[in-house]
């Protein structure tokens, strides 16, 4: 959307060199997520997160991870919980460790 009268100012460019390394690294970590859907994973992200759940999803650059009852409670008996669906960013993942059960 472009406002008449306004100028605009550039504040983040990304580096044109780094573009095809980063949609590499995205292309593969699509690829072994897709493989791995509704597979029990640990992720750890770059900034040292780490999530564990089940891979319900991958599109377009994000891991959909379904964490099973961590919700909030829809009735009136504690032990019932809805789950949640992550969305983690696919280039910031640093680890993803598939969880044998």
């Amino acid at each position: 959307m472009h406002s008449p009268g306004l100028q605009e100012q550039t504040i983040y460019h990304a580096n044109p060199n780094v573009n095809p390394t980063l949609k590499s690294i995205r292309d593969h970590i699509h690829h072994v997520c897709r493989q791995h859907v509704n597979r029990y994973v640990r992720v750890e992200t770059m900034d040292g997160d780490v999530f564990e759940g089940i891979i319900v999803h991958c599109d377009k650059g994000i891991l959909y991870l379904k964490q099973p009852g961590k919700g909030m409670g829809r009735s009136f008996s504690q032990n019932y919980y809805n789950d949640v669906i992550l969305p983690l960013v696919l280039y910031e993942l640093l680890v993803i460790t598939l969880m044998l059960l």
